[in-house]
């Protein structure tokens, strides 16, 4: 059987440099959990080769310091509505990602992914996280809490 795991380290088995952008918006409770996985990432990349980007609602803003630094991969993690359970997650390839229902960005990530695409040549991927509840506050649920915990277990075991 397939696992996030084994998806996850398929597609990076041929990392040279990546950037990982977590997406949300702080203020809308399961929305926020891209961002709380970079940021809890943050502290642990000490690999010059892994740059880490709190985008919050606008990853666009982010496009000259991503495609500057040349990736290989490009990974962004985001809510989404997925229709599944709070906390289950999926991944997607950035050609795929037409028809996926995602958090509060200006510009659609199917966009974005193009002309990073398109700049970079970069392997572009969503993990994807299905939220619970992203009504205004702060704080994440626990199931999509325990989503973030397992994401970061993951990417710290495949990339760390």
């Amino acid at each position: 059987m397939e696992t996030i795991e084994n998806t996850l380290a398929d597609w990076f088995s041929d990392i040279d440099r990546v950037v990982i952008v977590g997406i949300g918006n702080p203020l809308r409770h399961d929305d926020s959990v891209g961002v709380e996985v970079v940021k809890r990432l943050k502290g642990k990349v000490t690999n010059d080769n892994i740059l880490v980007i709190e985008s919050e609602n606008v990853p666009e803003s982010f496009m000259k310091p991503i495609t500057e630094f040349n990736p290989s991969h490009i990974l962004l993690i985001d809510a989404a509505l997925l229709g599944l359970e709070p906390g289950h997650l999926r991944f997607v390839k950035a050609l795929e990602v037409s028809g996926v229902a995602v958090s509060t960005h200006a510009l659609p990530l199917q966009i974005f992914c193009g002309y990073l695409t398109q700049v970079t040549g970069a392997k572009i991927g969503l993990l994807l996280i299905q939220p619970e509840n992203v009504d205004f506050g702060e704080g994440l649920t626990p199931e999509v809490e325990s989503a973030m915990k397992r994401v970061i277990k993951i990417l710290k075991r495949i990339l760390l």
